[in-house]
């Protein structure tokens, strides 16, 4: 990756004037106060409707080359809505898609979302009816319309009757309630209409219950006296006086307590505030996020999941073109499985997330 450097001082700085009214107005979630920002950054996005929004997401955010997702409600008549309100103001549940063109080119993810649609179906999709649940692909690159034509063509020959799906530029996009993101990672035996056993080039998934947290005496002989005050007492490292801070090498940090995976290394980057940076985890629900009014300014922590570990802090002072966000981490709460000893600690089934 590039090599991105910030004044740790006044990117915090910056952070907390930022982010200090949010926290005094908002009712968000401390991960709704750092969504990554994809407009200038190096991937594409794209709005999909297909229905009930949480099959779709699930779908798309398993697909090897989908870098991040989220739902919400498109193209309706209102700036604002929610989802008591979608019918009335004529919004469509939307999955917002952001892939990388290099790895998974936008033709080829439009044949994947026909294949989980049935895009004859006017307001309805399985057992959902009303138009908030029509099918619709909405761009916001002019150049993406010619693609997505030609794909919606060849998947008419497939039918006899009209497509009618939507295909229009991207008008609004409303970020749905915290309770619908992620929520069949959330609620694994939730509703849902797509099949999931049929997603094409699957991710690796980090699953909770391959991971156990051990007890805290466990934990205290496993671990540093300065590996186990930052995990478990929120402690903080030395900046440029810890292990991994510029360690460049090929692999996976793990929780230091469970062995979970956290990290790729390929999203590792020197951001020069002493401390390992990366601009995403592994996978979204392995961190958790919870408000940090220690300081004089808010912070957003980030702990393990299965842990609980303190593991650092997120800025969204990141590299704008991976999205804006910077993961500060504590090299005491990180384990490195190096590539070639991956296969050997059990880690191999992502090996494939490193190539």
């Amino acid at each position: 990756m590039g090599t991105t450097r910030t004044n740790p001082i006044v990117g915090i700085l910056l952070l907390g004037l930022l982010l200090a009214g949010a926290f005094l107005a908002s009712t968000q979630s401390a991960q709704a106060l750092v969504r990554p920002n994809f407009a200038n950054s190096r991937y594409k996005e794209i709005y999909l409707a297909g229905g009930c929004f949480w099959g779709t997401q699930a779908y798309f955010d398993r697909m090897m080359g989908v870098v991040y997702t989220s739902v919400g409600y498109a193209n309706g008549q209102t700036e604002e809505t929610d989802y008591y309100s979608i019918a009335e103001t004529g919004h469509a549940e939307t999955v917002y898609v952001v892939y990388d063109p290099e790895e998974l080119p936008l033709e080829e993810l439009v044949t994947y979302y026909y294949g989980i649609i049935d895009p004859t179906l006017l307001n309805q999709q399985a057992w959902d009816i009303g138009t908030q649940y029509r099918t619709g692909i909405y761009y916001v690159d002019e150049e993406d319309l010619d693609i997505i034509r030609k794909v919606t063509e060849e998947e008419q020959k497939k039918h006899q009757k009209f497509i009618v799906t939507e295909i229009q530029p991207l008008r609004n996009y409303i970020l749905a309630e915290d309770f619908h993101q992620d929520y069949l990672v959330k609620n694994p035996g939730g509703y849902c209409h797509v099949d999931l056993s049929s997603i094409p080039r699957e991710k690796p998934w980090v699953d909770a219950a391959d991971y156990q947290k051990p007890s805290l005496e466990e934990i205290r002989e496993k671990l540093t006296a300065e590996q186990f005050a930052i995990t478990q007492h929120n402690d903080t490292e030395y900046a440029f006086e810890n292990e991994y801070w510029d360690h460049d090498e090929l692999g996976i940090y793990v929780d230091i307590v469970t062995g979970e995976p956290l990290f790729l290394s390929i999203d590792k980057y020197d951001s020069g505030c002493g401390w390992p940076s990366f601009t995403r985890p592994i996978q979204s629900d392995v961190i958790t996020y919870e408000e940090d009014h220690t300081l004089f300014i808010p912070r957003i922590e980030v702990r393990s999941r299965v842990g609980d570990s303190h593991l650092g802090h997120v800025f969204a002072d990141g590299p704008r073109d991976e999205g804006g966000l910077r993961y500060c981490i504590n090299s005491g709460a990180l384990e490195f499985i190096p590539y070639d000893l991956m296969e050997a600690r059990g880690y191999g089934q992502f090996m494939s997330l490193l190539k």
